[in-house]
């Protein structure tokens, strides 16, 4: 019986690993996404001719930093 319990504790604990990796990088895309969607004419950068590659360039930036940092952690 102990033996089960802890394969099922192991078990949930890969899915929480994997379901906190996913939530910590799309997270912060998200919020960059949300204030680019945003009908406001005061942001500044949407007046830059290149500023859509430029979010975009950030946004994939964000994304394999933190691929990285979870790779390193031995997490992914």
């Amino acid at each position: 019986m102990n033996i089960y319990h802890t394969t099922i504790s192991s078990k949930l604990n890969d899915i929480m690993k994997f379901l906190t990796v996913f939530s910590v990088i799309f997270i912060p895309l998200t919020f960059i996404a949300g204030i680019y969607g945003t009908n406001f004419d005061v942001v500044p950068e949407l007046h830059y001719k290149y500023s859509y590659f430029i979010m975009w360039g950030v946004i994939i930036v964000i994304a394999i930093g933190m691929l990285i940092y979870f790779r390193k952690k031995k997490w992914l």
